[in-house]
């Protein structure tokens, strides 16, 4: 009985994220095929478990029918009342102040040291060499890069955004000079002055890779407030970062507007 409960009441949770539109806020949307599979899976092995349980209780009898009615309601209904009750909160700036973000590792940083200190989460960059060995994904790197080299003009959409953004921080040079266009919240860091911070909160395969990603601009006068949505466009230019004592791609700002939030403010790494 556990069993169905259990298979059941995920098939109900997963329906229930997918129909409340909440599922892209825990998985890669292009994953989401992986979601749609186990629900079905599940929901048949529900079926099969209940079976099962039938017959067993046609041999014991004896098994208070009072109980089970009622263990079975609240075993069922506890995985629904968590996706309902339980709220989903979009990420934000707010987000970003309480966990703070960190940057990519100055070349040389002790790794035992980054760990500590947490750096392996929340980077500007996405980072997905994790996924790859080491010479695949210098490979995959450099295969991505070649779609970019002979652009002076780059439109970064929700589809490209991480890829760009991790192409950008590996290769900062090969970017120099070119015209970059996206769309963001601000954060405005305040232990960093003169720079507002565009940024996205993105999903590689899941929510525990999350990070907050994106560029460090300048050069406008205009300043917004935290979680004001923006699309800005400027040319990439990289500056030595006195704090972490390293270069970093900045965006020198042209142009900056002020824009509505995107229906589904993630953005997702597609490979």
């Amino acid at each position: 009985m556990l069993r169905f409960l259990i298979l059941s009441g995920y098939f109900e949770l997963v329906m229930y994220l997918q129909v409340s539109g909440k599922l892209n806020q825990y998985i890669n949307i292009h994953y989401s095929y992986l979601a749609y599979i186990s629900m079905a899976l599940s929901f048949i092995l529900a079926l099969v478990q209940l079976i099962v349980w039938m017959k067993k209780i046609k041999v014991h009898s004896h098994l208070s029918g009072r109980v089970a009615k009622g263990t079975s309601i609240v075993l069922l209904a506890f995985p629904v009342l968590t996706g309902l009750l339980v709220p989903t909160v979009t990420l934000d700036a707010n987000t970003v102040s309480a966990k703070g973000y960190h940057f990519p590792l100055a070349a040389g940083s002790d790794p035992n040291q980054a760990n500590q200190e947490g750096t392996t989460t929340q980077y500007l960059r996405p980072d997905t060499s994790s996924y790859f060995t080491s010479s695949a994904y210098e490979k995959e790197m450099t295969k991505e890069l070649a779609k970019y080299k002979g652009c002076e003009t780059i439109q970064i959409t929700t589809e490209n955004y991480m890829e760009v953004m991790e192409l950008i921080y590996l290769y900062p040079n090969d970017f120099v000079g070119k015209k970059v266009t996206y769309t963001g919240f601000v954060y405005n860091d305040p232990q960093t002055k003169g720079y507002q911070f565009i940024f996205r909160f993105g999903i590689i395969h899941c929510i525990a890779d999350s990070g907050v990603y994106g560029l460090a601009t300048t050069g406008s006068d205009q300043t917004f407030k935290d979680n004001t949505w923006v699309t800005v466009t400027g040319t990439i230019t990289v500056n030595y970062y006195q704090n972490l004592k390293q270069s970093l791609p900045i965006l020198n700002l042209t142009e900056i507007k002020e824009v509505s939030q995107p229906d589904n403010p993630y953005v997702y790494r597609v490979f």
